[in-house]
């Protein structure tokens, strides 16, 4: 039987916080200017598990450097936390300093990072890394029409059901929802728990709903609004007659990823959207009443056609302010596409690659057999500089909607406007 593997949560949506480490390198910081540079040591400042003394990106730079010798990667380990990780690259970063040559970016954060001047372009190996990568997960390391990063690994929401009391997965969320309530009720236990507290989860949540039934927040490039009302009614009063009606189970609206866990794991849900980090922690829990009892499938849409995940994972992308910078964008490209390397992130890290052709190599694990049917009709959010600021607002208007605390409509148009005013 195949080993376990333990799978890495979407970026930042769960963290172990750990002290913040001091960066490593030039103490000088650089002159600010960058510079092409050619030998030398290339420092990629990357946060999370996997980048510990053993972990996959260690792996990873190990192979690198057994091929590059002259240009050996050496991680500046970040914190746990992707919002740490994000404080400490940008304390570097606006100060121009070049300690950093490669920059782990969670997806969200390539908006942000290019407007700042942050980045160098990948535009003159766009064609290279768009030709191997993931439809969605390339758009997340584009802005503004132009490449600023290369993706590097990547996440997607599934379904988790219990297989002793659904016998086929929904493929509508109304089928999810008549099957939560009825089979939950006959096994005295809740329907569906998922990401239903008040933060970036239950965000990535909402937009599930309303990407499935159609919907559209900006156009390509960022720069006009496409978010439509009617869809956004329908899928915000979908979650709030979820919870009147007792689809979601109780709890539900102060769930975040391991709340949610812990409830299906303990046997308290008949279904549960969440990462695919779990997989391998039921399967290891031999006295949980989902142990064995449970699969994965896509999320439902609204119409049954198909499925829409929202996207996590993280991209690398060069310091402007490397003093290395040919090195550094030949280090990222290959991390995107070579095969050794992705397949490594999946056998060794249990992290999903983001190089599309790996995914017919890993059929045997049902995860990543998963994944590579979801992946490429997964969305990420948009990489827009004030993402943070958009997730905040939104929440603002939708949590209270949801939870029969505020009008649906009025609700809607707000997030609009929050839109708009966005891209100014």
């Amino acid at each position: 039987m195949r080993k376990p593997t333990r799978w890495l949560m979407a970026g930042g949506a769960f963290a172990l916080i750990m002290a913040a480490c001091t960066p490593g390198g030039d103490d000088d910081g650089g002159d600010g200017d960058g510079g092409t540079g050619g030998g030398g040591e290339l420092v990629w400042a990357i946060g999370g598990a996997e980048a510990q003394p053993g972990g996959v990106h260690q792996q990873v730079a190990e192979l690198w450097n057994e091929e590059n010798p002259d240009n050996p990667v050496r991680i500046e380990l970040l914190p746990e936390a992707a919002d740490q990780q994000r404080e400490q690259q940008a304390l570097e970063l606006q100060s121009e300093g070049s300690t950093f040559d490669v920059l782990g970016m969670d997806v969200i954060w390539t908006g942000e990072y290019a407007e700042n001047g942050w980045l160098e372009s990948l535009e003159d190996v766009r064609g290279e890394i768009e030709d191997a990568s993931i439809p969605g997960a390339f758009e997340s390391a584009t802005w503004g029409g132009e490449l600023w990063a290369a993706p590097y690994n990547t996440n997607a929401g599934l379904l988790y059901y219990r297989t002793d009391l659904v016998d086929t997965p929904p493929t509508t969320w109304d089928q999810l929802c008549q099957t939560a309530t009825t089979a939950g009720a006959g096994a005295g236990i809740g329907g569906l728990i998922g990401q239903g507290a008040q933060y970036e989860g239950f965000v990535v949540n909402w937009l599930e709903y309303y990407w499935s039934a159609g919907g559209e927040l900006f156009n390509e490039d960022q720069s006009e609004v496409l978010f439509d009302t009617d869809i956004a009614a329908q899928a915000t009063q979908f979650m709030a007659d979820a919870i009147s009606g007792g689809c979601y189970a109780p709890g539900y609206n102060t769930a975040q990823e391991e709340e949610a866990r812990n409830e299906f794991q303990q046997g308290n849900t008949v279904f549960m959207r969440n990462w695919p980090y779990v997989y391998s922690l039921i399967e290891e829990d031999t006295a949980s009443p989902a142990n064995g009892n449970f699969a994965i499938a896509p999320l439902p849409t609204f119409e049954g056609d198909g499925t829409i995940s929202a996207l996590g994972g993280f991209n690398n992308a060069v310091s402007a302010f490397s003093d290395n910078i040919d090195a550094a964008k030949d280090f990222v490209v290959w991390a995107a596409t070579n095969e050794e390397a992705q397949t490594m992130l999946a056998t060794e890290g249990s992290v999903p690659p983001t190089m599309a052709s790996v995914y017919d190599q890993l059929a045997d694990d049902p995860v990543m057999s998963l994944l590579g049917q979801i992946l490429p009709d997964a969305k990420p959010r948009p990489p827009a500089p004030s993402w943070n600021e958009i997730s905040v607002e939104m929440q603002r208007a939708l949590f209270p909607a949801v939870n029969g605390q505020g009008d649906v409509q009025e609700a809607v148009e707000q997030v609009r406007t929050v839109l708009e005013d966005a891209i100014g």
